[in-house]
């Protein structure tokens, strides 16, 4: 099972990782998220992840809502986009798992496969296939 470091609190087991909360991890997960978290998004080990190439991944049903209000909802949309460009990948945790290339190799090497009806990045099904 693939190691993620997780931030807030612990989405279904479906996500298909062992949680962590200190290093070594290969992926970050971000179960939750309070307004002011969203709003003003800086956590450090997360930022860190981004700028080492691991893959962040946003548990979309943890994320704060502000229905009754039009300005907060659009402030929080657009900070949801802004960490959607930074490259966190936002996931509902539904059964379809992007696999990427770091984790198919992951997978490879310890003999697994991916979940059923995971969705794998070209490259990444190239690793599971045995041509890269």
């Amino acid at each position: 099972m693939i190691r993620a470091l997780l931030i807030g609190a612990e989405p279904p087991p479906e996500l298909g990782y062992e949680y962590v909360t200190q290093p070594p991890y290969e992926a970050v997960v971000i179960g939750s998220l309070k307004l002011s978290e969203l709003l003003h998004f800086r956590e450090e080990r997360v930022l860190s992840a981004l700028a080492e190439g691991k893959n962040v991944y946003l548990y979309t049903p943890g994320l704060p809502e502000a229905p009754k209000n039009r300005a907060l909802s659009a402030s929080l949309t657009a900070a949801q986009r802004e960490l959607k460009n930074w490259g966190v990948l936002f996931t509902d945790g539904g059964r379809k798992k992007l696999i990427t290339a770091e984790e198919a190799r992951i997978l490879r090497s310890t003999g697994r496969q991916p979940a059923p009806g995971a969705v794998l990045t070209p490259l990444a099904k190239e690793i599971m296939e045995g041509t890269k």
